[in-house]
């Protein structure tokens, strides 16, 4: 009787054992995935931040075109007057 709950607490204490290095794998993948994790945030951050900068450029170049539209309609309106 004694033999078998010694067989049984040493077959726990392995599967007590497997469960602890099963869980110290865990930790570690979680590890790497938090690091990637915090890679993904920072470029997203960068990203962001370069999607604004190229928003305010092209923002900026429509209205140097809308300025440039109307400097054409003028100056060709004034060499229609300086024609007649």
């Amino acid at each position: 009787m004694e033999k078998e709950i010694l067989e049984i607490l040493k077959a726990m204490q392995q599967d007590i054992k497997g469960l602890k290095e099963s869980q110290e794998r865990l930790e570690s993948k979680v590890d790497g995935i938090e690091k990637k994790l915090d890679g993904v945030v920072e470029q997203t951050a960068d990203l962001l931040e370069f999607r604004t900068s190229v928003e305010e450029k092209l923002n900026e170049l429509k209205e140097v075109e809308e300025v440039t539209k109307a400097n054409c309609y003028d100056i060709a309106k004034l060499k229609l007057k300086a024609v007649k």
